[in-house]
């Protein structure tokens, strides 16, 4: 087995509950060392608590933690290989950067001069060094969030866990900080889980996403996995746009099914799912960027007539909600790879919506 490919974090059967209430559910994952992992999930799904409890903040009610095969059961915060950077950066405000990265070296057993050094080591790894001498509100929000990450490296942790990362800045210093992050743990090797709500965030960041429902792990896999193949309606409606119809298999063969969505007005081909069986009502959902906008019905593919009900232009692309037959409402997405507004459809205008049977995604839960 490859190095990249050992179970470095294994997460047996926990649960944790607060009185009543059940945070997290006989949660099991494996990571592997040197990956980004994401978990991923709405407030409240349990995802922090997650998160807590591999820094050992928190203790499972039941279940086991291992990191780098060590039980973490009764190790506390401070002697565990690892690091939690919180949304806030928690960045002390009377010291300069440089101060602020060397904090978390004071007890390390290491020479004046060798701490010096590390220090260094982290402002040129996250491109800081000319503002070492700056306090905190002398810098930008994404400054701020690079010496947090600084000073979370300094240790050398195995494991870095990173809660809600990005979340104080803005989108375009978002999107830019991301690949920054990716970059800093391409270089330094770290493990890194990142707790976040932002889909976008986890698809672009993340190796791995575990999307977590209710303090359940509900599908664990690639970003395109994930996005391509979500294994159930909740997935598939968290992640990304969607639209989702009720459906009946009509007829199987091989690995195609032709399924009757009433919405529609007419049946479909779509890519039959492992245990269908004709007559099993599915939900098939699909997403805007797989149809195709067309003014005469397409040869070939399955084609949906459909009336233009509104558009929201965006600049780079356009979005279309589409009145279906029976009324029901598809969103449609459209690169506007033109300057000129001749070849787009506008509001009300009768068009014929068409997608690959393999576009299209059957749901049996």
């Amino acid at each position: 087995m490859a190095q990249e490919d050992l179970p470095f974090i294994r997460i047996e059967a926990v649960s944790k509950s607060f009185g009543t209430f059940q945070a997290v559910k006989d949660v099991n994952l494996t990571i592997r060392k040197g990956e980004i992992f994401a978990l991923l999930g709405g407030s409240g799904c349990g995802k922090t608590t997650l998160l807590r409890m591999l820094a050992g903040f928190e203790d499972p009610t039941a279940g086991t933690i291992f990191i780098d095969g060590q039980d973490m059961t009764g190790v506390p915060p401070w002697e565990r290989p690892v690091h939690m950077m919180f949304q806030s950066y928690a960045l002390f405000p009377h010291m300069s950067v440089e101060k602020n990265v060397a904090y978390g070296l004071k007890h390390e057993n290491m020479t004046a001069e060798a701490r010096k050094t590390r220090v260094r080591e982290m402002l040129d790894l996250v491109q800081l060094t000319e503002f070492a001498h700056r306090k905190p509100h002398q810098i930008s929000g994404g400054q701020r969030q690079r010496v947090a990450l600084a000073r979370a490296l300094a240790r050398q942790p195995k494991l870095l866990l990173l809660d809600e990362p990005l979340a104080a800045l803005d989108k375009k210093l978002r999107e830019h900080t991301q690949f920054e992050l990716m970059s800093i743990q391409e270089r330094t090797g770290v493990t890194f889980i990142v707790v976040t709500h932002d889909q976008e965030e986890a698809m672009t960041l993340a190796d791995r996403i575990a999307v977590m429902d209710r303090g359940q792990v509900k599908q664990v896999g690639a970003p395109t996995e994930v996005y391509e193949n979500p294994a159930s309606r909740f997935v598939a409606g968290f992640i990304g746009s969607i639209t989702a119809f009720p459906a009946t298999v009509a007829q199987l063969s091989g690995d195609t099914a032709t399924v009757a969505v009433p919405a529609f007005d007419t049946t479909v081909t779509a890519r039959a799912v492992p245990g269908l069986v004709e007559g099993q009502s599915v939900t098939l959902a699909i997403r805007p960027e797989k149809l195709t906008i067309n003014a005469v019905k397409p040869d070939l593919g399955n084609a949906v007539a459909g009336e233009i009900k509104d558009l929201a232009y965006f600049g780079k692309d356009s979005l279309y909600r589409v009145l279906l037959p029976k009324g029901d409402l598809i969103q449609a997405h459209a690169v506007n790879a033109r300057r000129t507004a001749e070849a787009r459809p506008d509001w009300y205008e009768k068009v014929w919506l068409s997608f690959e049977p393999a576009s299209a995604i059957l749901l049996t839960e």
